[in-house]
């Protein structure tokens, strides 16, 4: 999944692609809102992004598009 993170004051937003099924991705955002402090998120790679809830203007979650790489044949 891609997920986009607008951040207040921020001129860019933060864009990474997770694991995590669009399920789990959504109660994490939400449980983090809902209780304040940090909003932690894994991507693929490993790599983690904490963001002050506080912070946050928005969150997009979109499903990662596979693109192919060289001439496809339809059968």
């Amino acid at each position: 999944m891609e997920v986009k993170i607008g951040v207040q004051y921020a001129p860019r937003e933060l864009v990474l692609e997770s694991k995590l099924s669009p399920k789990d991705l959504s109660e994490t955002i939400e449980q983090a809102v809902e209780n304040g402090g940090v909003l932690r998120l894994e991507d693929d790679k490993g790599r983690q992004l904490y963001i002050p809830v506080e912070k946050i203007a928005y969150v997009e979650v979109t499903a990662t598009n596979v693109r192919s790489v060289g001439f496809t044949v339809d059968a």
